[in-house]
């Protein structure tokens, strides 16, 4: 049952991809296994459960950066929740669950000790491809494009304001941030959101009704009313060459915008005391930006709000993180019922909610469940189970069935459904796509503990998604080690094509597959010579994705199958290359 009319908060894509983040991003698993790793002071351990690769030495900091750096850097390194970052990094959405790609998210700064011009910063970056594997990279000093201390690039998301984020010692900061006068608006201190009935009436004063009256204008769509009420003075008005482009109305754009209005000016005070920054931009759309100001003295003191250009001097100001002025999903998700509160991380649901009861975390894989099928005329159950599609019919059917389509023939009901359950073609009913996304959404998020669950249940080895990807295909995104000895086991194709005919190991090329897996699959027998649907062979692919690590590849492919792949290539490769070099 929806509390709250969904179109109304958020649409009805938004609420699908944030619930389905919130059920397969961060399994549970994976946090409680991180979590023993992290309590018993194996920090390295709980960042490879929950896969954060570390790109720097700990030992190289006190070296380069001093002891004191080093000994505060160490001191996060064994605070940092890994599973929590996962959980809070923004993401893709609309129609997927994948971690928005390429962002650098700057978790804490060190000073200026190091005698350098700019400060080292513990910084993580996040997956380069929308559909790769999950993991994020943790890396120690200089944040790329830093035009001066504190103003960070496009892209970058600052957390040092947000220690609740990520750091264990912190977390009880989410709710001060969330919260007002006490409580959080629009829920009860268990999880349970508000009735009408039992909002705070119009005359009340108190923080947390004057909150709750300024969400209410914003999802009503009286941004000016809303900005006004959160004690923020708006100017709604463009710039002239920006009025001239399609009519653009900012504040449009703002009723459609998961902007947090009643926590702006606590947010942009809190990012001024540890960057010293009093200027910050929020992204509208490609085209502009809202200001927020705490410079201006004659407004007594009020954070002003405007809207600016990207070419605009006033564009160059530092970006406010996602996390800072967007509303908290988690709380978007249980205002409209979309998800029960227990589903929340356990650092998460003990913040927001310290009289909600246990035990935390998303659900696990459901069981294979039944699927009415119409065959011939009649309605027959088909099955996932032990390890196939199980139908209701005979060998003797199936090897008719086999024959009409060796033959050209039209093949339906239960078998034309056992066809595409296996082959990734056609049409496939709700029911049994539901289950075949179980399955690969959690393959797409790393949660192999899930997978093996859901093979442990009967899944059929052999399922291939809409894009003709099998099990091996996925490898890039899981615990190799656990599952290629079983999907070989149970004959699965090493050299199955998916739609851009690329085979597992080439997916394991192009997709950032893991060196272990590369080799694994090479000693498996999978062949090198080779190309995919651009006339790609391996070693191209090697070189296209820059995989210094798999130059033992290239060299073996160019030495025993020369000449293999795309001329195109070879001639855009070496003009490419020349570029570079200039």
């Amino acid at each position: 049952m929806r509390l709250v009319p969904e179109e109304r908060l958020i649409s009805h894509v938004e609420a699908s991809s944030l619930r389905r983040v919130r059920q397969y991003a961060v399994p549970g698993r994976t946090v409680e296994r991180a979590t023993e790793r992290r309590l018993a002071g194996d920090w390295r351990g709980g960042f490879a459960v929950a896969g954060v690769g570390l790109d720097f030495d700990p030992a190289d900091v006190a070296a380069a950066y001093g002891a004191a750096v080093a000994s505060a850097l160490l001191s996060d390194l064994h605070h940092l929740v890994p599973d929590l970052v996962h959980w809070h990094l923004p993401r893709v959405l609309w129609g997927r669950s994948t971690i928005a790609t390429g962002r650098t998210v700057v978790l804490a700064g060190y000073g200026g000790g190091s005698g350098l011009p700019l400060e080292p910063y513990l910084h993580l970056r996040t997956p380069p491809m929308i559909d790769g594997p999950q993991r994020l990279a943790l890396r120690f000093g200089a944040v790329p494009g830093e035009t001066s201390p504190g103003v960070f690039p496009a892209g970058t998301e600052d957390w040092r304001a947000s220690r609740f984020l990520w750091d264990a010692r912190h977390t009880d900061g989410l709710r001060e941030t969330v919260a007002a006068g006490g409580r959080i608006p629009f829920f009860h201190d268990d999880g349970t959101p508000l009735t009408p009935q039992e909002l705070a009436a119009p005359g009340d004063d108190d923080a947390a009704a004057r909150a709750e009256r300024v969400a209410l204008l914003h999802q009503d769509g009286k941004v000016t009313e809303a900005f006004a009420a959160a004690g923020v003075d708006w100017d709604p008005e463009l710039p002239v060459s920006e009025r001239s482009w399609r009519g653009a109305d900012p504040e449009a754009s703002l009723r459609r915008m998961a902007i947090d209005i009643p926590r702006l000016d606590a947010a942009v005070r809190r990012a001024t005391a540890v960057g010293g920054r009093e200027r910050f931009l929020v992204p509208m759309n490609w085209r502009t930006y809202i200001h927020l100001d705490l410079t201006d003295h004659s407004t007594g003191g009020r954070l002003r709000a405007c809207v600016v250009e990207v070419r605009t001097p006033s564009a160059t100001a530092p970006h406010l993180p996602e996390a800072a002025w967007r509303r908290l999903p988690d709380l978007d998700l249980l205002r409209i019922g979309a998800m029960p509160p227990q589903w929340l991380h356990p650092l998460v649901a003990r913040a927001l909610f310290p009289s909600l009861e246990g035990p935390f975390g998303p659900p696990g894989p459901p069981a294979p469940r039944p699927v009415r099928v119409r065959c011939r005329r009649e309605w027959h159950e088909v099955v996932i189970r032990d390890g196939a599609l199980r139908s209701p019919h005979t060998d003797e059917e199936r090897q008719r069935e086999r024959a009409m389509r060796a033959f050209g023939g039209a093949v339906a009901g239960c078998f034309a459904v056992e066809h595409s359950f296996t082959s990734g073609e056609g049409r496939l009913p709700k029911g049994l796509r539901a289950q075949r996304q179980e399955l690969f959404l959690r393959a797409q998020h790393g949660d192999t503990a899930g997978v093996l669950e859901l093979l442990a249940a009967g899944m059929d080895l052999h399922v291939k998604d809409a894009r003709r990807r099998g099990l091996l295909h996925a490898l890039p995104l899981l615990d190799h080690e656990a599952l290629l000895p079983r999907l070989l086991g149970a004959g699965l194709d090493l050299e199955a094509r998916d739609h851009l005919e690329r085979t597992p190991l080439g997916v394991a090329v192009a997709e950032g597959g893991p060196t272990g897996l590369v080799r694994a699959l090479l000693d498996a027998g999978a062949r090198i010579d080779v190309v995919d649907s651009t006339e790609l062979s391996l070693s191209q692919l090697v070189r296209r994705y820059k995989r210094q690590d798999l130059a033992f590849l290239r060299e073996r492919v160019e030495a025993e199958h020369p000449g293999i792949g795309s001329a195109w290539y070879e001639k855009w490769g070496e003009e490419a290359g020349k570029d570079e070099e200039q």
